[in-house]
């Protein structure tokens, strides 16, 4: 079988395709480079490799931009977080659960990308832009995921990873010599779809150069998480909305019909991310038995409230003393301290009320194509808020 005047050069059978039942599954490659990648143990199943691949492509890319180690944690062909090496501070590092831990460049962000929405996160693909090392490993040890792609391992990580899933845990080697064709091809329904692969280049000149609010001032640090929340919209299943804050996303909302409950998803995930740096939520008092994944979900339903008696019962089953959840108040009141949020969106705002949205949520800087009928009154909302906002002229669709 061909594709155009390309026949299939390298195969890799897959434990099965997007369901158990879909069998037999293969990945088949008509570069003559071969596959992107080594299998270094497991065997990886087809979401495993659609997830791979996209996530490989991510940090590749943000390295190559930021110079910084890059992460993202992969969930169904969209990111669920993704992160520069950014230092963390006390709060963050107990919100995430790693105050204890001494991490690497690369570490930090990968716990930044699983930290930002861990619940999307159980049972991710991890990507990484650099070798790993043994303090990576560590943190990938203790957290349930899927598997992982990087470009290389230092021994004892290796060896430390491998233990993942009774030795079955899928670990991919990235081809960093690699070069994807121009050309890309998907087959659907017994049709072959074929476009040029989505090369553009997304850096500061290119993304941040039209700034068309009266606020103009755009300070490095934002520029950098605008860079981390286009590139990932980038592989993100469209429409996206992404929401960025000190070197990692906050709140990634994908594959939604309207771009405005993108805007909401992404916004309500960006809260949740914030409100567990509340107080309240860092000193719960969990009994000492009670595992992290336990105290993750727990936390998140002190935050959502909203919960029925029996599971008001058995979430108070995890403490030493009763507890309520946060009062709408309380909640309200910390939110008003989240600000200087980055947002891109993969298309035009047709409507204003994203911006509305965005600056519920401490919005203060915008990246998104501008092209709209109502561009003059998406720039009349930014300019209300005091927010800078620039029109890049890229659309990212990605489907």
């Amino acid at each position: 079988m061909t594709y155009g005047s390309h026949k299939y050069l390298h195969q890799l059978e897959l434990k099965y395709g997007c369901n158990p039942y879909q069998k037999p599954a293969a990945v088949l490659s008509i570069n003559e480079q071969g596959l992107p990648y080594e299998v270094l143990n497991g065997r990886p199943g087809y979401i495993n490799l659609l997830d791979a691949l996209n996530a490989w492509q991510l940090v590749h890319e943000l390295d190559q931009v930021l110079d910084l180690p890059a992460a993202a944690s992969f969930k169904h062909v969209s990111p669920s977080g993704t992160a520069v090496s950014v230092p963390l501070d006390d709060k963050l590092s107990d919100a995430y659960g790693c105050k204890d831990f001494s991490l690497s460049p690369l570490a930090t962000a990968y716990v930044r990308a699983r930290g930002a929405d861990p619940l999307s996160s159980f049972g991710d693909f991890i990507a990484l832009s650099r070798k790993v090392d043994i303090s990576t490993a560590r943190i990938i040890r203790k957290n349930i995921s899927d598997g992982i792609i990087a470009p290389g391992y230092d021994s004892d990580a290796l060896n430390l990873i491998k233990e993942k899933k009774n030795g079955e845990y899928v670990i991919l080697k990235a081809d960093l010599e690699y070069t994807a064709p121009k050309i890309e091809y998907r087959e659907l329904n017994g049709v072959v779809f074929s476009q040029p692969r989505n090369a553009i280049k997304i850096n500061k000149n290119s993304l941040l150069a039209k700034v068309v609010t009266k606020n103009k001032e755009i300070p490095a640090d934002a520029a950098r998480d605008l860079i981390i929340s286009s590139i990932t919209l980038k592989y993100t299943q469209s429409n996206s909305v992404g929401y960025a804050l000190d070197g990692q996303m906050i709140g990634i909302g994908a594959g939604q019909q309207s771009r405005i409950d993108c805007t909401k998803l992404a916004g309500r995930k960006a809260e949740t991310w914030y409100l567990r740096q509340h107080p309240k939520v860092l000193k719960l008092p969990f009994l000492e038995n009670i595992a992290s994944l336990e105290r993750t979900n727990a936390r998140v339903l002190f935050i959502e409230g909203g919960m029925t008696d029996k599971e008001l019962q058995n979430w108070q089953a995890l403490f030493e003393t009763p507890l309520n959840p946060l009062t709408h108040e309380e909640k309200s009141e910390w939110l008003t301290k989240l600000n200087g949020v980055c947002l891109s969106s993969d298309a035009f705002f047709p409507f204003r009320d994203n911006v509305d949205q965005a600056s519920k949520r401490g919005v203060s800087f915008i990246v998104q194509p501008g092209g709209s009928i109502r561009d003059d009154e998406v720039i009349k909302a930014a300019d209300e808020y005091g927010m800078a906002m620039a029109f890049s002229g890229m659309r990212l669709f990605y489907h």
